[in-house]
């Protein structure tokens, strides 16, 4: 079985290739890609070539235009990539009868309520960026390929930047952090997405029924201000020193954006649990994780 990984130096990318190949023979490409190859979304007759060349038995897609207030002012380069690219990538893989799996976002949602998120939910876009999601999402299930959708949300990893080592960062440097305390989900780490993809990809394969749209996301939820304590908490216990003493709660209307965020993120995913027979761990052990790897690094 040959596996065409796009987006392989990203968070999720980066742990794709560990849980994907267990499954077959493993092309994973970044955006520059390789002298034949293109794994550059934006380069959509470069897409189509690779893929027609390759003719690969599945397609994940781990890469995306992740800015979520630079594409405020980008429209049209983000749907190129979040959008028109899921496109070519679905239509080529009917072509050749492959499946493509794709991530996408709670941004589709409106971010309003205290209810999780269905996979049915009426979906609303806040910004360019959702947007863009969403119709990559209608691109690829219009299709008519054999796909796996996962939405979720707060996502980070080991590998690269992400919510919790700017934390530390910036409790290394202050006395005080305001951190927005009206915005609820549950973050999710890459490695666990990456590790759910491939049980899900390989009872899909045997299974095609279990083709569709899955919300995906860690068990519980937290804000980012409680996200921020616990992060800074758990540093101490192992032994990092951080000047910070005090870290206040502030609301998103104190921290304006280019982009509206949503206030709620929460995902049902009962749908995901109950098709492919895994309990989802609750967040905080992936977070407690990925610094205990961090910090001993």
């Amino acid at each position: 079985m040959k596996i065409l990984l796009l987006g392989k130096n990203g968070q999720l990318g980066w742990e794709l290739q560990r849980s994907l190949g267990l499954l077959g023979e493993l092309i994973a490409l970044d955006r520059l890609g390789q002298e034949t190859m293109c794994g550059d979304l934006a380069n959509l007759d470069g897409l189509r070539k690779t893929i027609a060349d390759l003719k690969p038995d599945i397609i994940v897609n781990a890469a995306a235009y992740t800015a979520v207030d630079r594409a405020e002012s980008e429209p049209e380069l983000v749907k190129l990539i979040n959008a028109q690219a899921m496109e070519v990538l679905a239509q080529e893989a009917l072509k050749i009868n492959a499946w493509l799996v794709n991530y996408s976002t709670d941004y589709v949602f409106n971010g309003t309520g205290t209810g999780a998120w269905c996979e049915s939910d009426t979906t609303a876009p806040l910004n360019q960026y959702g947007q863009s999601k969403l119709e990559g999402e209608q691109a690829i299930q219009n299709s008519g390929c054999k796909h796996l959708i996962f939405r979720t949300s707060w996502v980070y990893g080991s590998k690269g930047n992400n919510f919790a080592k700017t934390m530390l960062r910036l409790a290394s440097e202050r006395q005080t952090l305001s951190i927005i305390n009206d915005q609820v989900g549950a973050p999710t780490s890459a490695a666990l997405l990456a590790d759910c993809t491939a049980h899900a990809l390989f009872q899909a394969i045997h299974n095609p029924q279990l083709a569709g749209l899955y919300h995906l996301a860690a068990s519980g939820e937290t804000t980012w201000y409680k996200y921020a304590s616990i992060v800074i908490d758990q540093a101490r216990k192992l032994g990092t020193e951080l000047l910070v003493n005090e870290i206040k709660p502030i609301s998103t209307l104190d921290y304006p954006t280019a982009a509206k965020r949503p206030y709620n993120s929460r995902l049902n995913t009962t749908k995901f649990s109950d098709s492919f027979g895994l309990v989802l761990p609750e967040w905080e052990k992936g977070v407690i994780r990925m610094l205990y790897e961090t910090i001993e690094n």
